[in-house]
């Protein structure tokens, strides 16, 4: 730490001081030496091992001293001195840590305490720039989710706008009678029943969405089988991908692979993954499953042959209400959440889920442990 010039005359005034207020302790204590000396002498003659030392006392000055306790007393000086100055200094740290502090609480977080810091202090310093450095963070985190609260009422609004204005307008046509005959006002009503359901779809999704964040959620485990849930899953997506030229195909290393886990959240993350296929996998002709054992983990991969997404697509792809369709066309609605859910619902179960583009194929993997009893 860089002195001021103040800071600097102050620790050469305290300096001066302590050394005549030491010498003035030497002076008087060795004055009171000399009076019990002087005063008691027949006392120091009774012990011959002092010999004329109480004479030679009585008439020799503090300054009169040999050099060898001359020296020694110099030395006691100097380390007293140089004690009571390191304390000073340490104040003045304290006081310039104090000032940098003040200023950085005024809302300059980039700013970090200047100086070279040892000792305990140093550690004080190290550990109020990882305090500052988290705090820089958790406000960063708190604007993403809040970016993020924006984009969720942005996008919600608008997927649900568009088959809300539907059905209020067919509605509206049978309220007022302004069908032609019975045949269109069913169709009429079809349709807002249609774009109902697909509003309850982008309700069931943010309700899911935020049931499966709360770190507590509750789980029900049960012991099963993931090749035969897999397998179920597919089958479940078997006639959509026929309607949309697409073969689900499984490949397993094993015939069995027993686990632990929530049944009906893990189906809702391979629902998740087969349906982003089948939505996103442009062109694509083949779903393919795979799954093996890998120690105490079952690992899944989700590929598809369709069209790939970019490299920013890929790294963005599991961040709230994201879509790689930016259009948010009806042919593709959602919140964007369906990914979000997956991994929310992996990392309840002490999983992980990536996405990569490999050789042709979007991949997404899933890891999950086989035993879940935590």
């Amino acid at each position: 730490m860089q002195l001021t010039r103040k800071e600097r005359w102050r620790l050469a005034f305290e300096a001066v001081v302590t050394a005549g207020i030491i010498f003035l302790c030497y002076f008087a204590v060795y004055e009171i030496f000399r009076w019990f000396v002087v005063t008691f002498q027949e006392i120091f003659d009774e012990f011959w091992f002092f010999g004329n030392v109480a004479e030679d006392i009585g008439n020799q000055e503090l300054w009169g001293l040999t050099p060898l306790v001359f020296l020694f007393l110099t030395l006691i000086a100097g380390v007293a001195i140089y004690w009571r100055l390191k304390r000073r200094y340490r104040q003045y740290e304290l006081k310039h840590i104090i000032r940098e502090l003040h200023y950085i609480a005024q809302g300059n977080y980039d700013h970090r305490i200047r100086g070279s810091y040892s000792g305990d202090i140093g550690k004080v310093v190290e550990s109020i720039h990882v305090l500052v450095d988290s705090t820089v963070e958790a406000m960063e985190e708190e604007r993403r989710i809040e970016q993020s609260k924006d984009e969720l009422i942005t996008n919600v609004s608008h997927d649900i706008r568009t088959p809300l204005t539907s059905i209020i307008g067919y509605l509206g046509l049978i309220e007022e009678n302004r069908y032609g005959s019975e045949e269109q006002a069913k169709k009429y009503v079809h349709t807002a029943y249609e774009k109902a359901k697909q509003m309850k779809v982008l309700v069931d999704d943010l309700f899911e969405y935020t049931t499966v964040r709360q770190t507590a959620a509750p789980l029900e485990y049960v012991t099963f089988d993931m090749v035969q849930l897999l397998e179920q899953v597919a089958i479940d997506f078997e006639l959509e991908a026929q309607k949309k030229g697409r073969d689900i195909q499984i490949s397993s290393s094993v015939k069995q692979i027993m686990m632990r886990a929530d049944t009906e959240k893990i189906v809702r993350v391979f629902h998740n993954l087969l349906s982003n296929a089948l939505k996103y996998g442009k062109g694509g002709t083949l779903i393919l499953i795979e799954v093996q054992k890998e120690g105490g983990n079952v690992s899944v991969s989700v590929k598809n042959n369709g069209e790939t997404l970019p490299k920013e697509a890929i790294e963005q792809l599991f961040e709230r209400f994201y879509r790689a369709e930016a259009s948010r066309s009806q042919e593709t609605a959602g919140t964007g959440l369906g990914l979000a859910i997956a991994q929310s619902i992996v990392e309840l179960h002490h999983g992980s889920i990536t996405a990569r583009v490999e050789a042709g194929w979007t991949v997404f993997d899933v890891v999950l442990p086989l035993d879940n009893d935590f």
